[in-house]
């Protein structure tokens, strides 16, 4: 059971590394003009670094608990899937959704 455990963990990590490119896909298929895809390409999923940094991750600076961080992982992780279905990719929106709700189900059984 500790190595399912540990994949779970290891899961997670890897959502947040989809999550941070889903913001980088979304970012360069948006907008009308070459430096605005650029800047929303690079700087979404640097927002949502610095966010999840300093308020989720699990050597936050400023660590929520609770509904907060309830809150917080919908917002970084529910609006990368989002961002995904936004630009057509809806099938990968789907995928990332599906393993984004087991995992956090999973980390929720196991108190991860």
């Amino acid at each position: 059971m500790v190595i399912i455990q540990s994949l779970n963990l290891v899961l997670r990590f890897l959502l947040e590394l989809a999550a941070l490119a889903a913001y980088g896909y979304w970012g360069f298929h948006t907008g009308n003009h070459a430096a605005l895809k650029f800047l929303l390409g690079l700087g979404t999923p640097i927002a949502a670094a610095v966010l999840w940094g300093l308020f989720g991750s699990p050597k936050a600076s400023y660590p929520l608990g609770g509904a907060a961080y309830f809150v917080l992982e919908l917002v970084v992780f529910g609006l990368s899937a989002a961002a995904l279905y936004a630009v057509g990719a809806h099938k990968m929106a789907l995928i990332l959704a599906i393993l984004l709700i087991v995992n956090k189900i999973l980390m929720l059984i196991w108190n991860q």
